[in-house]
């Protein structure tokens, strides 16, 4: 997307009006020209034009565009009042600013949730040529919560006729109400085909509890589930509950995110993930080990889009960690999503794994800059092409260091030890480090016991203050932010002794902006 079309109402971000108020059209202001070039701002990943963003919401796709609302803070770049910011795209690659679509009302805060294309109208809120968007989302009522009770998070719904540019709420909210639990949020819901009803899937403190309505307006209770299994270091927030098709077979199986806070393998946020079954009503798992959608420390809070136009299971994350994530140094903006990641399951030995891998419409931002089909190691890269980069490349199941620097000394180093099968990622030193004690106090370091063939495949993605490390098509993910004082612009790749890496790749990533 070009800056003049990147694009947001300043009155409308920087004034709070009543949440059933319909998106006023001030004219929209045109950027200025520096907007999206300050430092560290990602060139591909999406970030909000200014303030505060977390968890994403409302991933659904509609007339040909995909949604993207998020959790926003107009006013400040920390956490405070919760909106939902918004944006569109037509290839989840390029994203336009939208307006706030939801603020702030008298039942609270606009916590996170879903949005799901109502096609036979069964809310009554728009007609059969004419579908209504509904979302659904967690009030947080503030005042209640420092009243000491349980009972200041409720679900809301809200709808729009006009594919998420206005939008209404609904005069009867809340539709699920709550006395008894003090972290009772973060809805998300699906249209499930077998029982023809609406399944909806939100946390309750220490476990997920799942309703059914036939019209997203009447909710009854169906089950819970995870009060004995899985991570509880912290609190469940932002569940999702989708199909898969295993790779290579016709069996499907069901898959459960939870994220947590705090309790992940490095600290701080993480989500895990569950595969089982779901018969409409309660789901079940005979899994017994903790897995992870993403072992770096900044992936959080993720979900998929409904109603995706290639039946594809699209993820996106908040590329950042609680532990940290209100210091980190930028001025303008404050944190990034992670790429776009299409979401696929395998079957290892007798486990079943989630895969993810950038969804292919990232190609067409890529320029092929080094592409040999043997590589001779130790391998150096120079250029500023280091810092937005599509790196790609087949190892010998070795073990192997890529350490990125800069001439400020800033260095980034990840290393695989195929004695121990180790991965680590070491970013102690890597620019910027000590604004929170949490941010480079240790190296990262997680066993991958599900690489068991070689070559080892790598897809590494580089941004202005990121990196995500693909590992065997995306079995293994790490994601984390850095904040070098200048860009990285020099990659070695060291490794032992006369070994070669295969179709070794480089490409730039344009920027989006």
């Amino acid at each position: 997307m070009k800056t003049t079309l990147a694009v947001f109402s300043i009155g409308l971000i920087l004034t709070m009006t009543a949440c059933n108020q319909k998106a006023k059209s001030d004219s929209e202001t045109t950027l200025p020209t520096t907007a999206f070039q300050e430092q560290f701002r990602p060139q591909y990943h999406f970030t909000p034009p200014a303030h505060w963003m977390n968890d994403p919401n409302g991933l659904v796709y509609n007339q040909g565009v995909y949604h993207l609302f998020y959790q926003y803070y107009p006013e400040d770049i920390v956490w405070g009042p919760m909106h939902w910011g918004h944006a569109v795209s037509k290839d989840l690659i390029h994203w336009e600013h939208k307006p706030i679509a939801l603020y702030p009302d008298k039942n609270g805060y606009i916590f996170s949730g879903s949005a799901v294309v109502d096609k036979q109208n069964s809310s009554g809120f728009g007609t059969i040529e004419n579908p209504p968007l509904v979302a659904i989302f967690t009030y947080h009522n503030d005042a209640k919560e420092k009243a000491g009770g349980n009972d200041f998070q409720t679900q809301g719904i809200a709808y729009s006729l006009d594919n998420g540019d206005t939008w209404t709420v609904y005069d009867k909210n809340p539709v699920i109400d709550n006395h008894e639990i003090r972290d009772f949020r973060d809805p998300k819901v699906f249209w499930h085909e077998e029982s023809k009803q609406w399944i909806l899937t939100l946390v309750a403190g220490d476990h997920a509890r799942f309703y059914a309505s036939n019209n997203l307006k009447d909710w009854k209770h169906l089950s819970d589930f995870g009060k004995d299994i899985g991570a509880h270091g912290g609190v469940w927030e932002c569940p999702d509950l989708f199909k898969l098709k295993v790779e290579g077979t016709n069996e499907e199986k069901w898959v459960l995110f939870i994220s947590i806070n705090p309790g992940a393998p490095l600290g701080g946020s993480g989500t895990q993930y569950f595969v089982g079954n779901f018969d409409g009503k309660t789901f079940t798992t005979d899994q017994k080990d903790l897995k992870w959608i993403d072992y770096g420390t900044d992936n959080y809070a993720g979900v998929t889009f409904n109603n995706t136009p290639d039946g594809k299971r699209i993820f996106i994350g908040w590329m950042s960690n609680w532990l940290y994530a209100q210091k980190t140094p930028t001025e303008v903006w404050r944190s990034a999503m992670t790429l776009p990641r299409e979401l696929s399951l395998a079957k290892v030995g007798s486990q079943y794994v989630l895969k993810s891998k950038a969804v292919e419409q990232l190609e067409s931002l890529a320029v092929n800059h080094i592409e040999e089909a043997s590589a001779k190691l130790p391998k150096t890269v120079d250029g500023e092409i280091v810092s937005q980069a599509e790196i790609s490349f087949d190892a010998p199941n070795a073990t192997l260091k890529l350490v990125f620097s800069n001439a400020e000394n800033d260095s980034l180093q990840l290393s695989y030890d195929a004695k121990t099968k180790t991965f680590s990622i070491d970013r102690t030193s890597s620019g910027l480090v000590d604004f929170d004690e949490n941010f480079s106090k240790e190296i990262h370091q997680i066993k991958v016991h599900n690489i068991q063939r070689a070559p080892l495949n790598f897809k590494i993605y580089t941004d202005q203050s990121s990196i995500e490390i693909f590992i065997n098509d995306g079995i293994y993910a790490f994601t984390e932010i850095v904040f070098p004082k200048k860009p990285f612009n020099k990659l070695q790749i060291f490794g032992e002794e006369n070994k070669e890496m295969k179709n070794f790749s480089v490409n730039k990533i344009n920027t989006i902006w």
